[in-house]
């Protein structure tokens, strides 16, 4: 029998969809702040992710699209889990 030390915080994998915001730890979906559906800018509110006794804000990488929201308020995440999906705005044309 042999033990095997797995990565406590492991790095999120390169097959997340573009604009996948993901759970830095572990930890409970507090509130969620937008809808699926809903425009968003960059730096925009999307959800509040309690973890060891504090508050965590998630915020919009860019202006776009809240594409997903697989996590309710209430759910419980690990490391690495994705929280919410943000479809970029297409760069329009100078």
């Amino acid at each position: 029998m042999s033990l095997t030390e797995l990565p406590r915080f492991p790095l999120p994998t390169a097959e997340l969809a573009a604009g996948s915001l993901v759970a830095p730890l572990p930890g409970t979906v507090a509130r969620v702040h937008v809808r699926v559906g809903q425009r968003v800018a960059a730096g925009d509110l999307l959800l509040t992710l309690e973890a060891m006794k504090l508050e965590h804000p998630v915020l919009a990488p860019t202006d776009g699209l809240v594409a997903e929201l697989p996590v309710p308020a209430g759910g419980q995440v690990d490391t690495a889990a994705v929280l919410a999906v943000v479809t970029p705005d297409e760069e329009s044309p100078s």
